[in-house]
């Protein structure tokens, strides 16, 4: 059956309230042949999102519907290898709520995505073969892979000269970015290995965020991001450096950032690499 995803806005919303939600759901989904698996709570922001597998769309409203009344605001079918890339399997506790990984805490369903990507690859694929720039590549692969697990992200994609990550922390996203760089910067050139150097971009943002796409805001402006970034720098969004005050994290004005797909200038920080 197909598997969506929902997102309400329920400003004051508390766990027991969506604790005694789901209860209801499951009373009542039988009858639809619905399955609702778990659902992440923002409390700060007011908004839930749910996990559900249904025949169709309607038959998923209709239980919440009937159960509690709180239909969501939008609902949008997706790709199960989309949800365990980006929000990941991840247990749930008693109520059916989804946990942070390896704790009790509950998850908001909020992420930072991250791009990474080498400078100047497909020159250096030219100048010096494709042998050596595959060995660059497997370089850098080596290098962001142990940085992002280190630091308790997930690795989704390779999107050619680069990786796609996604973390559940700001933080460590911020702190996964620092260490790749240190690494490629130590990186020893070689006969037939120069030095290299990468751009990494950020941002942070809601499972649907605009256009009935699973982190299709966020991922697009953290691809754009990376692309704006001056080589072996990382740059992200205010909204990052503001999660991360008081993290010993520090950041720099990197001014405005006209992108393109997006209407108005974005506010930027370049991360100093001291961390």
């Amino acid at each position: 059956m197909p598997l969506y995803l929902d997102v309400h806005e329920v400003p004051g919303a508390t766990p027991e309230d969506l604790r005694k939600a789901h209860e209801a759901d499951m009373a009542v989904q039988g009858q639809y042949g619905v399955d609702y698996r778990k659902y992440w709570l923002n409390e700060k922001c007011g908004k839930v999102f749910c996990l559900v597998e249904a025949p169709n769309a309607e038959a998923a409203e209709r239980v919440h519907r009937e159960a509690h009344g709180l239909t969501a605001q939008k609902i949008i079918e997706i790709d199960p290898d989309m949800v365990d890339g980006f929000l990941g399997g991840g247990q749930i506790d008693e109520a059916g709520a989804a946990l942070v990984p390896g704790g009790r805490e509950r998850d908001s369903g909020v992420r930072c995505v991250m791009f990474t990507d080498i400078v100047g690859s497909t020159e250096l694929a030219q100048r010096l073969g494709d042998d050596v720039a595959m060995e660059l590549l497997s370089t850098h692969d080596a290098i962001v892979r142990a940085a992002v697990a280190e630091h308790g992200g997930r690795v989704v994609k390779h999107t050619g000269d680069g990786i796609m990550a996604v973390f559940i922390s700001p933080v460590q996203a911020v702190k996964s970015a620092c260490k790749i760089q240190a690494a490629v910067e130590a990186v020893v050139p070689q006969d037939n290995r120069p030095s290299f150097q990468i751009r990494i971009g950020a941002a942070a943002g809601e499972p649907i965020e605009r256009d009935n796409d699973l982190f299709g805001t966020t991922v697009n402006l953290a691809a754009r991001l990376c692309a704006h970034a001056e080589p072996g720098k990382v740059l992200v969004t205010t909204g990052i450096a503001d999660l991360c005050i008081g993290k010993g994290l520090r950041f720099l004005d990197a001014g405005d950032a006209h992108l393109k797909g997006f209407d108005g200038p974005i506010n930027t920080r370049a991360v100093e690499l001291l961390c």
